[in-house]
């Protein structure tokens, strides 16, 4: 090998024995022939010149002859240690056995990289059987045959065992082998013997650091002594040698003041602790430092060093209280306004930006005993924000002058006291605005009796202006909210009038009170304004009549049960209401002789018949009611009382429900009328049919059988007075206009089956109001009127309205149950129609009965 501090030197190689040796490019020396090496060692020079320079270097090569294993000397086979394997003791028995090991043989020790030679001769296994017996030698175990393979091996005729490479300790610090000896055939002559071979550590390995940069924190300020950080550094190597002995040190220290040495180090620990005061980090807020562990105890001229780095941070304490840039700040605020800021506070800290050390805190130490204000903290800039909270009035204080202080949000460090220039004083002045006026008192109260009428003047309703030191004119007023449109506002003087009458039963009014909303205006800039609310107090008068509740009812025709519960109701309240005076009126007669009403209560009252029995039907029943006001006020309800047939349980039956609603008597006899004569024609078509039968049978027929039956009827003309009986007048059932009194009646004139044309006693007019049971009632009371005429015969009061024109035929229907026809019929078939004509039978049948 050729080395050069150049290493762009070009380089040839030579020999001076270049018959037997040659030597390449390379710097490797090969044998040129084959030849016999004397005993004495053989030499010769290598040359190594510069191709360039035609500089030489020179080098001898000394070769010699290495010994085998049955040449060495007896002096060489000492110095190799032999291990024998122990004896084996024969009992008198033919065959062998095998005794148990008594001793062990200690370790072998062999150094870790180690240069050779390779193979290096160890140790030689022996057994004391090897002169009468031909033994083969082996060893077993990691190392050998087993992984890592082929570092140990032996010769299996002179059991010379020997390593192949150097071994390393931090790898495999030791190895267990097994030797073993057998006979030519393989048979076991001796008991293996385990081998040790330790690895001596050699200081191959550098310290190493952990981490490579270490970060500590120190407050600032802190005592000598004080522990900052561990720094760790570990060795491969043995440590319990000293080669894995570390020991740590500071190489250097950046920045060095205000002391080169402000920390030290535990060289054992490596613990970094504070050897100096003067830690200030608003002078330096970061140390480095280089630190260096070194093996072999620390040894500079045999141990092998390394070096990281340590920064250390030194952290804020709270040393340096907040300070105000200007000792006066100034400010203005308008009247009234709130959440505004008015004044910002400047100061300066030097500790560390963002910290507890550093935020600012202010309050308010005098000037302000309502407190007004308070200050926030705007936490980017650390400035005070000096904010109103409670609205200012300019007529009362112009100006404040506030005393306020600042510090942090941590105490100061023990030992620091606030500076004056932690204390400053704000002025702040108040702007005049203009402001809402406002009305006195406000909502105002009044008590008015209901009833006023138009044109009343009711109160002055009036507004202050709170501006004392503003020029400006009168205010006007106007009117803002009147949901009944009751009032109105004088817009100078504020008096309020009334436009219509005030009702305490309006819908406007809620719990007696009525509520309106005034606007008083200024003329100021910009021009304010403000609101009132009127109250009226609204005292009942007894300006409402009672009514009755319900309107309608239903009774039976029989006496009992036949009670109805009615109640009274006023829209005035105590005392112009109840207890309410029940009373039937003296006209018509009628309502006395069949109703009699008693109160029950206060409030309410019950309607039952005097007579023991009334025919059902709608009944008008006026009652009169009175208040207990004063004056009293009385009303007449009429109250609609639907008398039906009743069941054993009081329960209206189905013909009485119809009656219920709305269809008299009279009405029904009319529905059965039609229902016989619906049965009469169907009767007469069926006879007709028949005879046409028996015709077209006698003789041919033209007309196809097949032909519509409508037409056929069409063409019976055996109805009665044909068109002329068609002729009714039906406007009496739905819009009667001839009403004559009943007093200019002639006595004794009967009416006959047409129209007549003299005076008609007084019957009911229906209204032309559409109503759901109109037509059913207006019959009704016909039929009552019909009932009460002195002057009517007794057929039924209907014919007043079925007129059925002159020239008709077939006659009248309306002699049913007539005196002049009555007894001709013969309406005892009835008793065969039916359930349903049961009652027609009772009343026309029966003969002479």
């Amino acid at each position: 090998g050729f080395r050069s501090c150049d290493e762009k030197r070009k380089v040839q190689f030579d020999i001076s024995e270049p018959a037997d040796f040659t030597v390449g490019e390379d710097g490797v020396v090969y044998a040129a022939r084959s030849f016999q090496l004397s005993a004495d060692p053989t030499e010769f020079i290598i040359y190594a010149q510069d191709k360039e320079t035609q500089q030489q270097w020179q080098v001898v090569v000394k070769l010699s002859i290495k010994p085998t294993f049955a040449e060495l000397s007896e002096k060489d086979q000492k110095k190799i240690e032999e291990i024998v394997f122990p004896q084996q003791h024969y009992k008198p028995s033919s065959h062998l056995q095998r005794q148990k090991r008594d001793w062990v043989i200690p370790p072998i020790n062999l150094p870790e990289n180690s240069r050779g030679p390779f193979p290096q001769e160890l140790v030689r296994i022996r057994s004391d059987r090897d002169k009468s017996l031909s033994l083969r030698y082996s060893v077993t175990g990691p190392g050998a045959d087993q992984p890592p393979t082929g570092i140990f091996i032996i010769n299996p005729i002179s059991g010379q065992l020997s390593v192949t490479k150097p071994l390393d300790r931090e790898q495999i610090a030791s190895f267990h082998l097994r030797a073993h000896a057998v006979d030519v055939n393989g048979n076991q002559v001796e008991n293996p013997i385990d081998i040790v071979i330790n690895v001596i550590d050699m200081n191959d390995n550098r310290p190493e650091f952990l981490h490579q940069v270490w970060n500590g924190t120190v407050p600032e300020g802190s005592k000598p002594g004080t522990y900052v950080m561990t720094v760790t550094a570990i060795d491969a190597d043995d440590p319990n040698a000293l080669n894995g002995m570390l020991r740590y040190r500071i190489l250097s220290q950046a920045p060095s003041t205000p002391s080169p040495n402000m920390f030290t180090i535990n060289n054992e620990t490596g613990d970094i602790i504070t050897v100096a005061a003067g830690l200030d980090r608003e002078k330096v807020q970061q140390y480095t430092l280089i630190i260096q562990a070194t093996d072999m105890e620390g040894n500079p001229t045999y141990g092998l060093s390394n070096t990281a780095t340590a920064v250390i941070t030194v952290t804020d304490v709270n040393d340096n209280p907040p300070e105000f840039t200007a000792m006066t700040f100034y400010g203005e605020v308008p009247e009234n306004r709130v959440d505004i800021i008015v004044a910002n506070l400047t100061v300066t800290d030097k500790d560390q930006p963002h910290t507890p050390a550093w935020n600012a805190m202010y309050r308010v130490t005098g000037g302000d005993p309502t407190g007004r204000f308070t200050i926030l903290t705007d936490p980017n800039s650390n400035d005070g924000l000096v904010t109103v909270v409670k609205p200012i009035d300019f007529e009362t204080n112009r100006m404040f002058v506030l005393t306020v202080a600042a510090e942090n949000q941590v105490p100061l460090a023990k030992g620091i006291q606030h500076p004056p220039q932690s204390t400053a004083t704000v002025s702040i002045t108040v702007i005049d605005v203009n402001e809402s006026p406002y009305f006195v008192p406000n909502p105002k109260l009044i008590r008015q009796e209901e009833g006023l009428l138009a044109g009343n003047m009711l109160t002055t309703f009036t507004a202050q202006d709170p501006d004392r030191y503003m020029q400006q004119t009168a205010l006007r007023y106007s009117k803002l909210s009147d949901p009944a449109n009751w009032l109105k506002i004088d817009p100078v003087s504020g008096q309020i009038t009334t436009i219509a009458v005030l009702d305490r039963e309006s819908q406007y009014v809620e719990n007696n009170m009525y509520n309106a909303t005034f606007l008083a205006s200024d003329n100021g800039i910009p021009p304010m304004s403000g609101t009132g609310t009127l109250q009226i107090y609204l005292l009942d008068i007894n300006d409402n009549a009672p009514q009755v509740h319900p309107q309608e009812a239903t009774t039976c025709e029989t006496l009992q049960p036949n009670a109805t519960n009615i109640t009274a109701t006023d829209r005035d309240i105590d005392p112009n209401a109840g207890p309410f005076a029940f009373e039937l009126p003296e006209t018509p007669p009628s309502i006395k002789r069949n109703w009699t009403i008693i109160r029950i209560s206060g409030d309410h009252a019950q309607l039952s018949l005097r007579i023991r029995f009334l025919e059902a039907g709608i009944y008008d029943v006026p009652i009169i009611i009175t208040d207990s006001g004063n004056p009293p006020k009385s009303s007449t309800s009429v109250l609609k009382v639907k008398v039906c047939q009743c069941d054993i349980n009081g329960d209206c039956t189905d013909v009485d429900r119809i009656v219920g609603a709305g269809l008299g008597t009279g009405a029904i006899i009319a529905i059965l009328l039609c229902i016989i004569i619906l049965l009469i024609l169907v009767l007469m078509f069926v006879v007709w049919m028949k005879r046409r039968d028996k015709e077209r049978q006698a003789k041919q027929l033209l007309i196809d059988p097949e032909d519509d039956v409508r037409d056929n009827i069409l063409k019976y003309d055996e109805e009665g007075g044909g068109e002329e009986d068609q002729d009714y007048d039906l406007s009496q059932l739905q819009q009667p206009d001839t009403i004559e009194p009943d007093a200019i009646k002639p006595v004794g004139i009967r009416r006959l089956d047409e129209r007549p044309i003299h005076a008609e006693p007084q019957y009911p007019v229906r209204s032309a109001a559409p109503h759901p049971g109109d037509i059913g009632d207006f019959i009704n009371e016909g039929l009552k009127a019909a009932d009460n005429d002195p002057t009517a015969p007794p057929y039924d009061s209907l014919l007043v309205f079925d007129y059925e024109g002159s020239g008709s035929t077939a006659g009248s229907l309306s002699s049913l149950n007539s005196s002049s026809s009555g007894g001709e019929q013969d309406y005892d078939y009835l008793n065969d129609w039916g359930p349903r004509f049961k009652k027609l039978a009772d009343m026309y049948g029966g003969g002479d009965d």
